[in-house]
């Protein structure tokens, strides 16, 4: 072999060696520069790097909380997972489809709509149960999904004259999955015509689920609120909320099992002007009592415009709140805590453009707020960002090499 043939296998093997190496590098820089896991909510999440990885390229393992952002290179809407280790990592949804729900141990990731699940501590994603199912919320103990099936028709059928032969509106139906193994049972709670919000009891025993009942309501934002045994599906008793009134979240039943939260506003219904005018409803907290669905207790009133209740710290419930700006990337959301007198104590704060604060439910369980603010690592980059650096620095070596070369031969 000639000399100058056998630099070029040398330099080829060193450019291969150098792109594995490379593609290495980020995780084990990542591994180095996240903290050890801390069971506990950071008090304050950040905006990833344009290039962090994803969790299918380097797992960062069960969540401490999951946001949505369109501040990523993908420029929609995101998932952004923040391990228990600190460690940021890219959840990247598909256009269309929605935010899915953390497992209680914040684990597993549910997808709405493609029956899969992504499991934070692998990376890997498989699908396990029937597609086109919409999740509302998931078990205490982690072993089922309450869902959502809608049953309209794909197609509106015309016939001859132009006549509508068929009406596409079917009701749809309140299920109880297992994720794992796509079992499923209907709960039969009563014809609705779509369902907004489940929440189980503390112990799982009994379920509370809401949604409108028909077209009509559903353009009018009127609900029906149920209270239902989840292996059964009879139902204890049903109340009419309005169009003020909905169920306030996953976590609306207060820890001792008494009570169930609903978030009543006062401002615009269905003839809000915009997405502002919506957000600058005046919001608060009434409660139902659980055994008879009767009004019970004195309202809460919130501050700012409240999306949902996740969770409960000693008996202040806790809400995610939104600030009124009209365009999604300079709003504002948060969690806190609200005392009885509508005081509010803020406990974790996102960037402007987030649009979704998911942490899991162990953790919100224990009320374990307040630790500290991880920063995303620069270090945790896809293996093909690396590589891809490491073949320009080579590709530059040679060039430089190259045109020494021939300054030394025109000498």
């Amino acid at each position: 072999m000639s000399t100058p043939r056998a630099r070029t296998v040398a330099y080829f093997a060193a450019a291969a060696v150098l792109v594995v190496a490379a593609a290495q590098v980020p995780g084990r820089l990542a591994a180095r520069h996240d903290p050890a896991p801390a069971e506990i909510v950071p008090s304050q999440v950040q905006n990833p790097w344009l290039w962090q990885a994803t969790v299918g390229q380097h797992p960062v393992g069960p969540a401490s909380v999951l946001f949505f952002t369109a501040h990523t290179r993908y420029l929609e809407s995101t998932g952004v997972v923040v391990g228990r280790d600190g460690g940021y990592r890219l959840l990247p949804i598909s256009v269309g489809e929605g935010h899915g729900l953390l497992s209680p141990d914040g684990r597993w990731y549910l997808r709405p709509g493609t029956g899969s699940l992504v499991d934070l501590r692998s990376g890997d994603e498989r699908r396990t149960h029937r597609p086109g199912l919409h999740p509302l919320a998931w078990s205490p103990d982690g072993r089922s999904v309450v869902v959502s099936r809608g049953n309209d028709d794909q197609v509106i059928t015309y016939g001859p004259d132009n006549q509508q032969l068929n009406d596409p509106a079917r009701p749809d139906d309140l299920l109880i999955v297992d994720p794992w193994s796509g079992a499923e049972r209907v709960l039969p709670v009563g014809v609705f015509d779509s369902h907004s919000a489940a929440a189980w009891s503390p112990d799982g025993s009994l379920l509370a689920a809401s949604g409108p009942v028909d077209p009509a309501a559903q353009l009018a934002e009127r609900e029906r609120l149920v209270l239902a045994d989840p292996v059964t599906g009879a139902v204890r008793w049903q109340v009419e909320l309005g169009d003020r009134r909905r169920l306030a979240g996953r976590a609306a039943w207060s820890t001792d099992g008494r009570r169930i939260a609903l978030l009543t506003h006062d401002g615009c219904t269905t003839g809000c002007a915009d997405i502002a005018g919506t957000l600058r409803r005046s919001w608060r907290i009434e409660f139902l009592d659980a055994a008879t669905g009767r009004p019970t207790g004195a309202p809460v009133p919130v501050p700012g415009s409240a999306t949902e209740l996740v969770s409960w710290r000693g008996g202040d419930p806790v809400v995610e709140r939104q600030s009124p700006e009209a365009e999604d990337g300079k709003r504002r959301t948060a969690l806190a805590a609200i005392s009885a007198d509508g005081r509010e104590q803020v406990l974790l704060t996102a960037p402007t453009g987030v649009s979704d604060l998911e942490v899991p439910g162990d953790l919100l369980g224990r009320a374990a707020f307040g630790g500290p603010d991880p920063q995303p690592s620069p270090f945790a980059a896809p293996p093909w960002l690396a590589a891809t650096l490491a073949v320009a620095v080579l590709l530059a070596v040679l060039l430089l090499m190259r045109w020494r070369r021939r300054r030394a031969r025109l000498r």
